[in-house]
């Protein structure tokens, strides 16, 4: 599995004084999408709605809404 390339503005396009320690999304080459986001599963997990169940190895992530809005242009429609 690699990352074929990043989704969207790069941290420092969006603003991060560093570049480094920002959400971010990438596509791979499987055409799956990896996410760097804040570990919320203990918060959200309660939270998810009756039809909505994680597995014990998947997490919640939370990205910021800057963050995906402007990978949205990069996001394939299907």
């Amino acid at each position: 599995m690699k990352i074929v390339r990043r989704v969207g503005a790069s941290p420092r396009e969006r603003g991060s004084a560093t570049g480094q320690t920002c959400p971010d999304i990438f596509e791979l080459d499987n055409g799956d999408f990896a996410v760097i986001g804040r570990e919320a599963t203990a918060q959200l997990d309660p939270e998810l709605p009756s039809d909505a169940a994680r597995a014990e190895y998947e997490r919640i992530v939370i990205i910021t809404r800057e963050t995906l809005l402007r990978a949205k242009r990069d996001i394939p429609d299907s």
